[in-house]
């Protein structure tokens, strides 16, 4: 298999199928097209990845990208975008580096990395916030975007929780797989093998309340999911005078029609306090279910934590294109989404066309960052929160 090959597939499957590409200039994307394809017979591998990826990002659908995390080296070291900054959150085991708040790479300011790495990288800018870390990793992609350094490293400066700056400097043939420390669907957890050990996570806080953590609607046998959210309606129902929590941060999505058992129960049962904890982590069917929650409870829900990865209007559904000469994977979209004002086309699936509600708009109540994935862990954040629910409420 060659690259041209690689390159047909994404011309022959994914711009007729993705309505997203629709709206796009022709003359714009013949050029990313011409681009990609000399990378193309060139043979460079790298620069195929990142012309693809410019390609990929035209629509701003962050559903619809390259990822080249299983195709490329890195080197040994995760960032994460954890609140408003850039974190150093771990590193391969045979790297002694100290975490902290990323500042600058060979001297340029992560502001001026960031402008040049946006138009390779899909979606809107939260999106962009939870893709973009792998590119400051990635030798290659610094070179291409202008701040690659002449010395054979990459030197990278922290600033810890101290306020204490170091220079950490990395060989650019020291390297590991990708996948090794960035995972496909980014979750932002310190480990990046991470994943939920249960679909449906409750908690019965006592005086406090109520949480049920929904770390992913992604279950390919659907047993596992629906038989959580069953439970988790039925603890709904029991606890009904009792303030909830529901946690989607990290929820990438899956199928929302499989929780609308939970979403009845919740709308049904006369809970006064009800808050829903969100993050640049929470995409496609976790923004669905947020937003029918809210287009049902109204005033009753309180939207607690950052931004969500995506807006109200997006386009989902669509499948995994494996490229076999890159190595890389591309995901595409193939119906359009609009929970902002209940509108579909002829693109929407007629099961969801029938859920689609017009929300408007889904704004924080609060913003609130994540605790340390130490609380996390021992549920002290969904107890900070609850602590606080009662008097931020009132205060309204």
């Amino acid at each position: 298999m060659s690259l041209t090959e690689d390159l047909n597939q994404i011309l022959e499957t994914v711009l007729p199928t993705d309505p997203s590409f629709r709206r796009i200039e022709r003359a714009v994307m013949d050029s990313c097209i011409c681009e990609t394809r000399r990378h193309a017979l060139e043979g460079s591998i790298e620069a195929f990845l990142m012309s693809a990826m410019r390609l990929l990002a035209l629509p701003d659908n962050g559903h619809t990208r390259l990822i080249p995390n299983d195709a490329i080296e890195v080197l040994p070291l995760r960032f994460v975008t954890v609140g408003r900054s850039v974190q150093l959150i771990g590193a391969a085991p045979e790297i002694t580096a100290p975490r902290g708040e990323l500042i600058a790479v060979n001297g340029a300011d992560l502001s001026r990395i960031e402008a040049a790495a946006e138009q390779f990288l899909a979606g809107r800018h939260q999106r962009k916030r939870v893709i973009g870390p792998i590119l400051l990793a990635w030798p290659y992609a610094l070179a291409r975007l202008g701040f690659a350094s002449d010395s054979g490293t990459t030197e990278y400066r922290l600033r810890d929780e101290n306020g204490q700056i170091t220079n950490l400097k990395v060989a650019n043939g020291h390297t590991v797989p990708g996948s090794a420390l960035y995972p496909r669907n980014e979750h932002g957890k310190d480990d990046p093998t991470w994943q939920p050990e249960a679909f449906v996570e409750i908690k019965n806080w006592q005086d406090l309340g109520l949480s049920i953590a929904l770390p992913s609607f992604f279950d390919p046998n659907e047993t596992a999911l629906l038989a959580g959210i069953s439970a988790a309606g039925e603890r709904v129902r029991a606890c009904s005078n009792k303030p909830l929590l529901i946690d989607v941060r990290g929820n990438t999505g899956g199928d929302f029609l499989l929780t609308m058992p939970l979403i009845d129960a919740i709308s049904e049962s006369a809970i006064k306090q009800i808050v829903v904890l969100v993050d640049k982590f929470t995409f496609s069917a976790a923004i669905v279910f947020v937003a029918i929650l809210k287009h049902r409870l109204g005033n009753r829900l309180t939207l607690i934590g950052e931004e969500m990865g995506d807006g109200l209007t997006f386009f989902a559904e669509g499948g995994l294109l494996d490229l076999p000469a890159s190595k890389a994977v591309v995901r595409y979209s193939s119906a359009f989404h609009d929970w902002k004002n209940g509108t579909a086309d002829e693109t929407t699936p007629p099961e969801v066309a029938r859920k689609i509600v017009a929300v408007g708009a889904l704004n924080l109540d609060l913003e609130w960052v994540q605790g340390s994935a130490a609380e996390d862990a021992q549920g002290e954040f969904h107890q900070r929160v609850l602590k606080s629910m009662s008097n931020w409420i009132n205060d309204r």
